[in-house]
């Protein structure tokens, strides 16, 4: 029973990065051994154990054969006889494919580190071919350490999308990939690597004009991505991938202020505040300015801000206890006032 650090782990070590978590391949070992040893079971497709102290996932080594459609169409078999090799075989990419033995000695049976060294994107075998889900691991990859995807790989990855593999993708998991790789220092060469294997219009039709420079949170990012479209492309989209509320909002919020982002008069001003929901979530009007700057460099928007800042000083509750009549219109005269001293 041996155990061996694997994956994500060894290779950003081996770029002198930061190693925050750590899993754990064992070979030569049964479910009822880990269990002696304290582990506790935890894994629900295939036999992945917590270690009792520091509690890393430690999983059995394991071959996988597909059997059907889907990222849940493949048949397991892990016992004590699986060798490492045939565990790291199955993996994506050779960087991802190497391991440390518990005395630190590297094992990389695939190339791994001079595909590194060489920033290299290379899958491991033919097993790529059986999770559709690895085309966009590959983009996001290239997207977060900027190498080059080899040859071969991306022929693959070509062959798959037009044989109709990605046809099977479920929008969860294209959803968790997609937006790691929109969150990464270089998305431009996720939608590049998409482009060139044909899976961007397949799956991600409306977006045709990809932006050059990606800056601040996720749902900024996913707005700024979502510029150009109009309202019905973005429902489109955030429908197909399953996008979370919070980065959709943003996306629609963006989309309806847009027409009034260069407003100079308290009417166009307040009505963008209103658009935006700005007086109850300013934070997320914060958000949309800044998608707003990157997708129009040129804007000005310091005038929105300071009316907004303006705006927002208004005390609703004192206009409301001086007369509790007609409120909204009264309200919004105070603060067309207030924006117009600004002005």
């Amino acid at each position: 029973m041996k155990s061996y650090v694997v994956g994500g782990a060894v290779r950003d070590e081996l770029l002198g990065l930061p190693v925050t978590d750590r899993d754990w391949v064992v070979v030569g070992a049964t479910p009822e051994d880990m269990a002696r040893q304290g582990f506790r079971p935890v894994g629900k497709d295939f036999p992945v154990f917590l270690h009792p102290k520091t509690h890393e996932e430690y999983a059995l080594a394991r071959t996988e054969r597909k059997s059907g459609r889907g990222y849940k169409g493949f048949t397991v078999y892990a016992a004590p006889d699986v060798t490492l090799e045939q565990d790291l075989e199955r993996r994506d990419l050779t960087i991802n494919a190497m391991a440390k033995d518990e005395a630190g000695s590297l094992v990389d049976p695939f190339g791994g580190e001079k595909d590194l060294r060489e920033g290299v994107l290379r899958h491991v075998s033919a097993a790529f071919e059986e999770d559709p889900v690895r085309i966009l691991r590959v983009a996001r990859f290239a997207a977060r350490f900027g190498f080059r995807i080899a040859p071969e790989t991306e022929q693959l990855m070509r062959r798959m999308v037009e044989a109709g593999e990605a046809d099977h993708l479920v929008a969860e998991r294209v959803w968790q990939e997609f937006s790691r790789g929109l969150a990464e220092p270089q998305p431009k060469l996720m939608f590049e690597a998409l482009e060139r294997c044909g899976l961007r219009a397949k799956l991600l039709p409306e977006l045709e004009k990809i932006p050059r420079n990606f800056a601040g949170s996720l749902p900024v990012r996913f707005a700024l991505l979502c510029w150009p479209l109009d309202e019905a492309s973005i429902e489109a989209l955030c429908a197909r991938l399953k996008v979370p509320n919070e980065e959709r909002e943003l996306a629609l919020a963006a989309c309806r202020c847009r027409p009034l982002l260069a407003a100079k008069t308290p009417d166009e001003l307040l009505e963008l505040f209103k658009r935006g929901d700005a007086f109850r979530r300013r934070e997320r009007f914060g958000q949309l300015l800044q998608a707003a700057k990157l997708a129009q460099p040129g804007l000005e928007l310091q005038i929105a801000e300071q009316a907004l800042e303006a705006a927002a000083g208004v005390d609703a509750g004192a206009i409301a206890r001086a007369d509790p009549k007609n409120i909204p219109a009264r309200l919004d005269e105070a603060r067309r006032a207030a924006i117009a001293k600004v002005l």
